[in-house]
């Protein structure tokens, strides 16, 4: 499990192996089964979780109700409340396990402590957390840009892993679209 991690570091930096087994030793494992939570709203988030195996979803509960998706994370991503996180305050998220799944988890003290340690370790987390925020403005200017349906098509073509992993309600959820709107996109397609 620690290899994924490391192959996922050195695809961004080059670490010295003192300072890639820093980060190895910092982790530790925890299997979590499909729909349990790594955390709920309203709990602290205590650590960034590094998927090994598995897909996750990051919702709150609308007003309404109704769950909304603002993420989804599968292998070799990190997903975590980073508000809670990193502002000690109770979560307004939940993150869901998908499907079984594999994480290895770091806490936000020996974080904290490694990135201090480490420039090049601190450098990955960087360029992490920059493909994540890019990643998050794409997804807003395609929403207030595109047609649903070529909203759809769009996440088709750059998340096909995604398409197949994930309930359709939840991608409807993801793309702000009723699961009725989403099917009546996916019929017309297969037209």
């Amino acid at each position: 499990m620690l290899t994924s991690l490391r192959d996922h570091v050195l695809k961004f930096v080059k670490p010295s192996e003192k300072e890639l087994q820093l980060l190895l030793d910092a982790v530790e494992t925890e299997v979590i089964s499909h729909k349990q939570y790594l955390i709920k709203e309203g709990q602290y988030c205590l650590h960034l979780y590094f998927i090994v195996q598995g897909c996750f979803r990051s919702y709150f509960i609308h007003t309404s109700g109704a769950e909304k998706v603002i993420n989804f994370g599968i292998e070799d991503w990190w997903i975590t409340d980073f508000d809670s996180l990193v502002h000690n305050r109770p979560s307004e998220l939940h993150i869901q396990a998908a499907e079984d799944s594999i994480v290895l988890k770091i806490s936000k003290q020996k974080l904290d402590l490694l990135l201090q340690e480490s420039i090049i370790i601190n450098q990955y987390f960087r360029m992490i957390h920059e493909k994540v925020r890019i990643a998050d403005q794409r997804r807003i200017k395609f929403m207030y840009s595109l047609s649903g349906e070529e909203l759809y098509h769009s996440f088709c073509e750059h998340n096909p892993k995604f398409v197949q992993r994930v309930p359709q309600y939840m991608l409807a959820s993801y793309l702000g679209f009723t699961p009725e709107f989403l099917s009546k996109i996916r019929a017309r397609k297969k037209k």
